[in-house]
């Protein structure tokens, strides 16, 4: 789902040329408003997660493939909350899938009657978190197309960074496009095959997702779904998360069997490694830069590799350790709770305070306060309480709550803050419009001091790939320095984590390997330098 999206909608009057989009078995539409209709402008947003899932030996398989999915989805429901969706194949007909998509929360949209209708020895699934205006079940993803060679479903993470001129080369073929979703841009993309390539003997779905990853370098994750197998690819600048994961029998865990040794009874793949052990399966590897992975019930193989310019660097966004990732998933070989432990200790030997406590706001922030209180050597105290049931509003506050700033989302520990003064840890400030209530009610709950330490750079450029952060005008560290958003927010002090230590903390214990220090490693700071990795996208022409 690009930024272009939000811009304007197409009417859907325009129909395919060359391929046509499969009808769902059942679609559902929430009619509760949606979150983007309601949602404060306060933080960023991920938009959207992809999983995928095959069992390997004979099938009908005795695995419930939906459920699988749908908890895999559960699993990676913090990376879109606004919409979701499941195709699954049989593995016996090319000509449709069984599809369930819709507006709304994972826990809404599947249930029992939907399950059983989502059938199938294989599948893959999405949930998404829209921007503002690209909205709407059209846009709901798996997204499935029939091909000349059978039905094709296409789930994506990311924004494609030349979306202008790749529309332009698959419109130039007569293609017709009804949305202005990337998804659907690489799903037509796909349903060509290159002139290069001979297909006298059926279509070279490799061959072809290639020819695509050289016309689009970034940025997506991709699972690709055809009658018998799934296909899991990343952008050669790996700037998308997507890694493996092995379903282990049953009874693995009591016959002394190891992850390599163990049979497989099936293998899933997923933005995220947090949900694995939920569906009884066991991390595995990452899908590399430029990987092409074929999945199917005999197991996974590496089909393709993509290679990006030699004078390029890999570009994993560093914003899924700050930010959007759940910190039991696993990048890089570590642990992105790890991470956000040392961005606390790297905290602490940049910016100092004398305090009596550390606290963060829950929590985003938690991780890194314990890192900053590790290393300093205050003592660690939660001072905030989440209500976990402030949701959606659709009550405004009268004027004098207004004007009281309350933080409705928060209550003060106040024998925890009394006569204290605090270092409050959070993850990052975007347009810093609630981190001043907060204070306010710290403050309120008797705090003597309240120093806001944060466990990222200042926040300055949006981002094109993927991530939902506003326009330069929008985000409050090009309006306000350190010391100025500390008077504007009311606190004592305000420091950020520096490039160079956010950097540190990522890499201090990443794992080596792939193709060395020099060209596999290295990550997007786009958002926070200014550099892209892929340049500036193109400008929409129509």
């Amino acid at each position: 789902m690009s930024t272009q999206e939000q811009q304007q909608q197409q009417p859907q009057q325009q129909q395919h040329v060359g391929e046509q989009q499969v009808k769902s078995t059942s679609t559902s539409v929430s009619t509760i408003p949606t979150i983007s209709e309601s949602k404060e402008l306060t933080g960023l947003t991920h938009e959207c997660g992809v999983f995928g899932a095959i069992a390997c030996g004979d099938w009908p398989t005795q695995i419930d493939i939906a459920h699988v999915l749908c908890l895999g989805l559960v699993a990676l429901q913090h990376r879109g909350q606004e919409s979701a969706g499941i195709a699954t194949s049989e593995g016996k007909c090319s000509k449709n899938f069984n599809v369930h998509k819709g507006m709304g929360m994972i826990s809404t949209l599947f249930n029992d009657d939907s399950m059983k209708k989502l059938r199938g020895n294989l599948g893959i699934g999405h949930t998404r978190y829209s921007t503002a205006g690209g909205s709407g079940v059209v846009n709901c993803q798996p997204f499935v197309v029939h091909t000349a060679h059978g039905a094709m479903a296409l789930a994506h993470n990311g924004e494609l960074v030349n979306n202008e001129s790749l529309r332009r080369e698959v419109l130039g073929r007569g293609v017709g496009l009804s949305t202005h979703s990337d998804s659907e841009l690489i799903a037509q993309s796909l349903c060509c095959a290159p002139e290069d390539v001979s297909e006298l003997e059926g279509p070279d779905w490799p061959a072809r997702i290639r020819h695509f990853m050289t016309l689009a370098p970034l940025s997506y994750s991709l699972v690709i779904m055809l009658t018998d197998k799934i296909y899991a690819v990343r952008d050669t600048y790996g700037n998308r998360p997507l890694c493996i994961g092995k379903i282990m029998p049953i009874n693995s865990g009591h016959a002394g069997h190891g992850l390599s040794d163990a049979p497989a009874d099936g293998w899933v793949v997923s933005s995220e490694s947090c949900g694995f052990l939920s569906i009884g399966a066991r991390y595995v590897r990452e899908v590399e830069p430029g990987e092409i992975v074929e999945l199917t019930r005999s197991g996974y193989r590496t089909v393709d590799i993509v290679e990006r310019p030699d004078f390029k660097r890999m570009a994993f966004c560093i914003f899924e350790y700050v930010y959007f990732a759940r910190g039991d998933s696993i990048f890089e070989g570590q642990m992105v709770y790890s991470v956000r432990l040392q961005c606390g200790r790297q905290l602490w030997r940049e910016a100092p305070v004398e305090a009596d406590l550390v606290s963060s706001v829950p929590e985003s922030g938690t991780a890194a306060a314990h890192g900053y209180a590790r290393e300093s050597g205050l003592e660690f105290a939660e001072v905030l309480c989440r209500n976990r049931y402030v949701g959606r509003t659709f009550i405004q506050p009268s004027t004098r709550l207004r004007q009281l700033g309350v933080a409705k989302k928060f209550g003060a520990l106040s024998e925890n803050v009394a006569g204290k003064r605090l270092v409050l840890i959070d993850d990052s400030i975007v347009r810093g419009n609630t981190i001043g209530p907060i204070i306010k009610l710290l403050r309120d709950a008797g705090a003597k001091e309240v120093h806001i330490r944060i466990a990222s750079p200042p926040l300055q450029y949006p981002c094109y790939m993927g991530i939902n952060i506003p326009t330069r005008e929008e985000l409050i560290a090009n309006k306000l320095n350190a010391d100025q958003l500390a008077r504007h927010v009311g606190a004592d002090s305000l420091s950020y984590l520096s490039v160079a230590g956010l950097v540190q903390a990522v890499q201090l214990k990443q794992s080596t390997g792939g193709d060395g220090e020099g060209k596999s490693k290295g990550h997007c700071t786009a958002c926070l330098t200014g550099e892209y990795p892929g340049g500036l996208p193109d400008d929409l022409s129509w």
